[in-house]
């Protein structure tokens, strides 16, 4: 194959393919390599690549082979992990000036799961500060760009992981999610990405994010992201909340269909604005879901507008991590996150407790829809990418760092710990993606995966790619 279809080859045809030593994870990786090469000046989605380890990795992974070696499900498969992940020797910045230098003296636990699983990372992917917004640059390591359209928001928190992923630099990567920083890239991106249950994947050592961040796979396709995120499930210590049971047949089970299932859609939570073209292109992928077998209602969850409770929750979050640094660092950093965090030093520790205590009523309601219903369908996002150089579109109320709302069908399962996944569903008319959310009860990974598939099945769309070549 050419150099372009093997840089879109998924990880579960690569695998294959290395195993019964048709590629060599030399070759895989050496692709892998000159096509970042070519491409991160432009696109900025690798911030610290690490090809001398990688090819070192490569080629003990090519001898295994040779040796007749017990080879992990992903063995000799290019990976990323995001620079807010601990990696152990590798420089992890986070983003930010206050840890330009820093270098981990242990991975996460879900690094070392995909390197036991023969996973190769090639480097350390772009996010914005401290991850605390939807949009791809950082005073550190500067502005990324949607593979899609050049100077256009390619999403965050997970920036650099979607890029890749789209761009065919690598076909699995590590992202994180703590109102959407897993399928805001993503759905920008126009691939595959899911959060998992809270706790399905051990996050390790957690920063003050008010257990809202999710660890999950960003990928091309459904299988990819099944496979990947089995290796990096189950339990671990270091995770106080990680969950004690071992994840489900992911793989096994895909292709279990979703037949008979109730499907519930809901265009806009009952209070979001939504951009047409999102919406349209959305209710034609709710619809498209009768063809697995589904009745699917549309309805309006009753939930009721929790933005003002997610904005006490993510400032106040975000103060606490940063009053001890403002002192030293604040010159140097994102002024819409030191704005956020100075309007979170403002709330006090009765308003907290009531957001916190609205977040508990928030969940019950969730909790009691997911017994009636077996999957939620809206969109990933109410908005297309826009312009780098904004946190918020042009066409939206503005504000100095709340840019939330644009995203606001992602946190609601941030702070109920739902499974969600997002999937391309189409393009706008300026040919920038579009996301259709697949949003599932408590535990029920399997099913949103499941239903992902499903989907991927009837509306195809990893043969979409952006114009790089």
């Amino acid at each position: 194959m050419d150099k372009t279809d093997l840089a879109y080859t998924p990880a579960s045809e690569l695998v294959e393919l290395i195993t019964t030593k048709e590629l060599s994870p030399v070759e895989v990786m050496e692709s892998t390599l000159a096509r970042l090469d070519d491409l991160n000046s432009s696109l900025n989605a690798v911030c610290t690549p690490t090809p001398d380890l990688a090819m070192d990795a490569a080629r003990k992974a090519e001898q295994a082979v040779m040796d007749g070696d017990a080879l992990g499900p992903l063995h000799g498969v290019p990976t990323s992990i995001k620079d807010l992940s601990p990696t152990k020797g590798i420089r992890t910045m986070r983003g930010s000036h206050v840890y330009a230098d820093y270098i981990p003296d242990e991975d996460a636990p879900f690094v070392g799961r995909l390197k036991a699983a023969g996973a190769i990372s090639l480097g350390k992917t772009t996010t914005p500060e401290f991850g605390w917004m939807g949009c791809g640059k950082s005073p550190l390591t500067g502005v990324s760009h949607n593979p899609w359209k050049h100077g256009y928001n390619a999403g965050g928190s997970s920036t650099g992981a979607g890029i890749c992923a789209a761009a065919g630099i690598g076909p699995i990567h590590q992202g994180s999610d703590g109102a959407g920083s897993i399928r805001m890239p993503s759905a920008f991106c126009g691939i595959y990405g899911i959060k998992p249950s809270y706790g399905r994947v051990p996050y390790g050592r957690h920063t003050t994010n008010n257990h809202s961040s999710h660890v999950g796979p960003m990928t091309r396709t459904v299988t990819d992201a099944a496979m990947m995120l089995h290796v990096m499930s189950g339990p671990d210590d270091r995770d106080q909340t990680s969950l004690e049971s071992p994840p489900a047949d992911y793989v096994g089970r895909l292709d279990d269909g979703i037949k008979g299932l109730r499907v519930a859609y809901s265009p806009d939570l009952g209070y979001l604005p939504v951009d047409s073209e999102i919406a349209a292109a959305v209710a034609k992928a709710a619809k498209a879901f009768e063809a697995a077998g589904v009745i699917v209602e549309e309805v309006d969850p009753g939930w009721g507008d929790h933005h003002d409770m997610e904005r006490i929750i993510w400032s106040v979050s975000t103060a606490a991590n940063l009053a001890p640094l403002l002192d030293e660092w604040e010159d140097k950093m994102d002024p819409g996150m030191v704005a956020c965090a100075r309007e979170g030093m403002g709330y006090s520790g009765v308003e907290f407790s009531q957001a916190q205590t609205e977040r508990h009523a928030l969940y019950a309601k969730v909790q009691q829809f997911f017994e009636r219903y077996d999957l939620l369908l809206t969109p990933s996002l109410s908005v297309a990418a826009f312009p780098v150089d904004l946190i918020i579109p042009e066409h939206w109320e503005q504000h100095d760092w709340d840019w939330i709302r644009w995203a606001g069908f992602s946190y609601p399962f941030n702070l109920t710990w739902s499974p969600a996944a997002t999937c391309p569903c189409g393009f706008t008319s300026d040919g920038l993606p579009i996301g259709l959310q697949i949003v599932g009860g408590r535990f029920h990974d399997l099913r949103v995966l499941q239903a992902s598939r499903a989907f991927e099945q009837i509306m195809p769309w990893a043969d979409k790619r952006p114009p790089l070549e």
